[in-house]
């Protein structure tokens, strides 16, 4: 299954740097959303190394099937836009 990462989660002046609001494909309600609690999140960096940061999905984000994941380490701004693998 494959996500699109919208979003810093945050206020307009504090960003949390390790959660991100991803939309996923195919996923249009709450109901469906709430599924994927639990299950893990994979994002690629760009770039020759190509090493990947893991993270988990913890809530729903609103009624539209956006869901909010928790990742180890700080996401770059670079991810905003980027696919994720959900496992």
């Amino acid at each position: 299954m494959e996500g699109i990462i919208t979003a810093f989660r945050g206020s307009p002046r504090v960003k949390s740097r390790t959660q991100m609001l991803v939309e996923v494909k195919g996923v249009q309600s709450k109901e469906k959303a709430e599924k994927l609690v639990g299950k893990t999140v994979s994002w690629n960096t760009p770039g020759k190394k190509g090493n990947v940061i893991k993270g988990k999905i913890l809530a729903v984000h609103g009624r539209n099937g956006i869901v909010r994941a928790k990742f180890e380490t700080g996401m770059p701004g670079q991810c905003l836009g980027t696919k994720v693998k959900i496992e």
